[in-house]
């Protein structure tokens, strides 16, 4: 694997990590939003990631002749899982019932997730700064 090509599959796993870290903060500051310009409250949203693949390279890396090459976003999807209804006859947007439809974000879960995406980045830190003091070391050589 070349330097080039290992800096290039770090830095899609940091912007990946990045945008997932973005996405989970957002979650978390509308944990409490009742109501959206869609109408109703605001929904859960996670990212969805997809190889980046070099068909290329000669089949012996893989069993399919693809070489993964990093990961890329191929979009952001919202949760459609039915939002807590919670009992405040005196919120604004409660129903005839007294109900008012909260968010389907769990808090706890956005914080596990939180932890993992910052473990992934700083895993991919890791490998970029392995692989530049590989390349460091590479240009030594001749001295």
């Amino acid at each position: 694997m070349s330097t080039f090509r290992a800096f290039r599959i770090s830095a899609s796993g940091l912007t990946a990590e990045r945008l997932r870290m973005d996405i989970i903060a957002n979650n978390l500051a509308n944990a409490e939003t009742t109501r959206t310009p869609e109408g109703g409250p605001y929904r859960r949203q996670t990212p969805v990631f997809a190889p980046i693949l070099d068909q290329a390279m000669q089949p012996r890396f893989s069993r399919k002749g693809q070489v993964g090459q990093g990961v890329r976003v191929v979009g952001i999807v919202s949760d459609d899982s039915d939002p807590r209804l919670v009992y405040d006859p005196q919120h604004p947007d409660a129903n005839a019932d007294g109900y008012v439809a909260m968010p389907n974000v769990n808090v706890v879960q956005e914080m596990v997730d939180l932890i993992s995406a910052t473990r992934a980045y700083e895993a991919n830190i890791t490998a970029l700064n392995a692989a530049k003091t590989m390349a460091q070391r590479a240009l030594e050589i001749g001295r």
